[in-house]
């Protein structure tokens, strides 16, 4: 029996991941969370080093995956130690504890460790983090890199997926904007969309289809180590993801395109993130955007 841990389970990243491992008849997946677990998961605060070793040390996972995070740029810049002490502190407790009981780690980041002048990044290209949360994020995979005797940074993109809220991906928080600006609605004005910055949703299960990959790897000896990236590969502004979304959702919206960056927090222009590295091992799987986000809208729909 191949067992796997993975810490923050219950949020948009870790519930697809949970999903696609429990599928797995010979696997036994262990689900954590914290302020969102339910019955099948167990409560696990991974800032709390104790709580976590204990964990590790009862569990004995063969491989652990960190899918917990503060992911919220704005967030992250108003209160940096908030973010340490997910983004770092926490996976360092974490890496820490899975060495002593030789568990290979696996822990998410983000294209925001570069600035997103020069794509498409390799995973050995230098990290030159614009704010706080990729600061943030970059310090975590030093973390993971120096604390874990197996171990592996999986850097990813714009996410989206099954949701539990418009307001979970970047993506769908789009909708309600997209709603009100619905022609011949009562005070209906075009919604302003950043046309800017470019970005390259991913979606959430195909994520979890290249996490199970890599384990299946590690299951046969072929362990990935280091820097590794995943990416879709169809270049979108908020603009054009709207435009998209509206089209799913048949609705006549307006919008207005913004083509200068407005945002508080500094954010990257591009950030393309190359995928070579598992591309070369037959690791992979990208379900093209207007498949993927009907199939979210349709486990979630809309209601007018």
């Amino acid at each position: 029996m191949f067992k796997v841990a993975v810490v923050g389970a219950s949020g948009l990243l870790g519930r697809a991941i949970a999903g696609e491992l429990g599928q797995q008849a010979s696997w036994q997946v262990v689900p954590t969370a914290f302020r969102r677990a339910d019955s099948h998961m167990t409560v696990l605060d991974a800032r709390d080093p104790q709580a976590v070793d204990a964990f590790i040390a009862r569990e004995k996972p063969d491989a652990l995956v960190i899918a917990a995070a503060e992911r919220r740029p704005d967030i992250c810049e108003n209160d940096p130690a908030l973010a340490r002490a997910l983004n770092v502190d926490a996976v360092r407790a974490l890496a820490s504890a899975a060495s002593r009981h030789r568990t290979w780690v696996l822990s998410i980041s983000t294209d925001y460790v570069f600035n997103g002048s020069r794509p498409p990044y390799r995973h050995d290209d230098p990290p030159t983090p614009l704010n706080a949360y990729g600061r943030s994020k970059l310090d975590g995979e030093r973390a993971l890199l120096e604390t874990a005797e197996r171990g592996c940074v999986l850097r990813l993109p714009l996410l989206y997926g099954p949701i539990v809220d418009w307001q979970e991906s970047a993506v769908t928080s789009l909708v309600p904007a997209i709603a009100a600006s619905v022609r011949g609605a009562a005070g209906a004005t075009p919604a302003i969309m950043d046309a800017w910055a470019i970005r390259y949703p991913t979606f959430t299960p195909d994520v979890a289809v290249v996490i199970r990959q890599m384990l299946e790897c590690h299951m046969h000896g072929e362990t990935v180590n280091g820097i590794v990236q995943w990416s879709g590969d169809e270049p979108m502004t908020k603009y054009d993801i709207a435009r998209h979304l509206a089209g799913a959702l048949r609705l006549d919206a307006q919008f207005k395109p913004q083509h200068t960056p407005t945002d508080a927090t500094p954010r990257p222009h591009n950030c393309h993130l190359d995928a070579g590295r598992l591309e070369a091992l037959g690791i992979g799987r990208r379900t093209p955007f207007d498949e993927a986000i009907l199939q979210v809208l349709t486990m979630f729909p809309w209601v007018g």
